[in-house]
């Protein structure tokens, strides 16, 4: 989770989920940006033989099919930047996990892209949870992830697709939470 705690008392705990707000976002957003416009400017340049670029001659690039390519994947990468600054313009995949022992219930909540399903937020009785579950795989695309077990329904992760944390911190999370909410805490 290496969540922020906005609310650590003894009967309530918020966790903020950041979702896409990330730097890494903000930072492949604006590569992927520059890279369309490069590619896109270097395509048009070749079409009207015009530098629109000064640092690259537009003779030394024929329209079909180098510079018609070079348009095509401008435009791709515009497409795919403004996907990238859309979703952290909404916050896509922000939220929270709060575990109210005063009303006893746990809610999720999250944000999600525009439309009808925007808000994702689930409740759910304390009693029902069972089990906090730590997955742990390591390899080539290792995995951390701290999951919450409710009678009858799957697994909810509480921790961010892609968060990898030390093993350290899953640990002191997942037992800080199991603790909290008083079930037992299952390692898979």
């Amino acid at each position: 989770m290496n969540l922020y705690k906005t609310m650590n008392n003894v009967l309530i705990r918020r966790y903020l989920i950041p979702g896409s707000r990330q730097f890494s976002n903000y930072w492949w957003g604006s590569i992927v940006f520059l890279g369309g416009v490069g590619f896109l400017a270097t395509g048009v340049s070749s079409y009207f033989k015009v530098d629109v670029l000064p640092f690259l001659s537009s003779k030394t690039i024929a329209f079909f099919p180098q510079g018609l390519v070079m348009c095509f994947y401008g435009v791709l990468g515009l497409l795919f930047s403004s996907y990238l600054w859309f979703a952290l313009l909404w916050g896509v995949g922000s939220g929270f996990n709060e575990f109210n022992k005063k009303d006893g219930l746990v809610r999720i909540f999250r944000w999600g892209f525009p439309g009808k399903n925007r808000r994702i937020d689930f409740s759910h009785s304390l009693n029902d949870v069972e089990a906090i579950r730590v997955e742990i795989k390591e390899g080539i695309n290792p995995r951390r992830t701290i999951y919450m077990r409710i009678k009858g329904k799957r697994d909810i992760p509480l921790t961010r697709i892609g968060q990898l944390m030390t093993l350290d911190e899953i640990e002191t999370e997942a037992a800080e939470l199991a603790r909290f909410i008083q079930v037992s805490l299952e390692l898979a």
